[in-house]
């Protein structure tokens, strides 16, 4: 599909740019249906695929402007707006000869627009700096393939209403510093000179230090008006809107220091270039604060370490009918607090890469 990029100087200074890009891709294998499903049709139960479905279509524009601001650094806006069309929907097929059926469909839609701004420092004195904020709204009419599938078992129509897409995040920046000495006339770290004509000790040449910060609001989420969990089941009671509440902000904070040491692979011979390499030693520690960011929660309560089994009062006489009510309660606390409803702690790793 076609894809049109262009960029247009106004001055030395400052320029526009834009692109059109049309995405398509075939539908996946769930979309294949032997022809015996269909010479049995009156016997076949549950969900047929379609073997005829169209290829989804994503259509993205972008418009950007950039701005010097100095000779090592830049600032640039850009817009953008992206359309989903032909998504595939679970689709109930009423009025069907010889009886009506449920299939997959081409009828979701979606878009993705918004906005993003970018500082861009280039190494200046040691320091290379890049900063980005970026605000978006993603709404389409259903998250994955069996969004409506819920509608349909309940006899209700094709739908069609948008609602927050499960990846939304409305708000989101990243800071990527690197600061980093040199070697040789450039260096300009804490040196010791030697005597007797040696060559003197640079102790951070070659030396970098690279801190991230990554934050953004928090994806939707669809809330829930009744206690469910594993012992007591049902069925989650819609509360307010489909993907209506948002889990907390999240913020992670990275650090990297590495070396560079260069050795000779080869030494330079008569029409012969010698051969160099150079290893990275590296020590990185990933979510350097230990944040415990919050990725996903009970729909009752909104908290990532209670369902609100325990304290639901239409639950208590179960609860101390137990043969030991107080261990019951503290065993499923610790089952309900799941790790993974939360981001990964810190991580400390040393390694080495060998580049030739």
């Amino acid at each position: 599909m076609p894809r049109i990029s262009f960029s247009f100087p106004i001055s030395d200074e400052a320029l526009f740019f834009a692109h059109y890009d049309v995405l398509t891709q075939r539908p996946t294998s769930n979309s294949y249906t032997s022809p015996a499903t269909w010479y049995y049709f009156n016997f076949t139960g549950g969900q047929i695929n379609n073997p005829n479905l169209l290829p989804t279509k994503t259509i993205d524009y972008e418009l950007g402007f950039t701005q010097k601001i100095s000779n090592t650094s830049s600032f640039t806006i850009t817009t953008f707006y992206k359309e989903m069309r032909s998504m595939l929907q679970t689709y109930r097929f009423n009025g069907a000869y010889p009886k009506d059926y449920t299939s997959f469909n081409n009828i979701d839609f979606g878009t993705v627009k918004g906005i993003t701004a970018e500082y861009d420092l280039r190494r200046t004195k040691n320091l290379r700096l890049r900063a980005a904020y970026t605000l978006q709204f993603a709404d389409a009419t259903g998250s994955s393939t069996t969004t409506a599938a819920s509608l349909i078992a309940a006899g209700l129509p094709n739908l069609r209403s948008t609602f927050p897409m499960p990846w939304d995040r409305r708000h989101q920046f990243n800071i990527v510093m690197d600061y980093r000495w040199s070697s040789g006339k450039e260096y300009n770290g804490p040196r010791t000179n030697r005597k007797n004509g040696k060559k003197p000790i640079d102790w951070l040449s070659n030396t970098g230090f690279n801190f991230t910060l990554i934050g953004g609001s928090g994806t939707p989420y669809t809330a829930s008006r009744n206690v469910t969990s594993p012992i007591s089941g049902g069925t989650n009671l819609l509360k307010g809107t489909y993907s209506g509440s948002r889990l907390p902000w999240q913020f992670r904070f990275d650090l990297r220091v590495d070396k560079d040491i260069y050795f000779n692979l080869r030494k330079p011979r008569e029409g012969k270039e010698g051969k160099t390499g150079y290893v990275n030693v590296y020590f990185q520690i990933l979510n350097l604060l230990n944040t415990q960011n919050v990725i996903n929660v009970y729909p009752y309560t909104g908290n990532p370490d209670d369902d609100g089994y325990l304290s639901a009062p239409e639950w208590q006489r179960q609860i101390n009918n137990q043969i030991d009510p107080q261990s019951y309660r503290d065993l499923y606390s610790v089952f309900v607090n799941n790790p993974g409803n939360y981001s990964i702690p810190r991580q400390i790793r040393f390694g080495v890469m060998f580049n030739f």
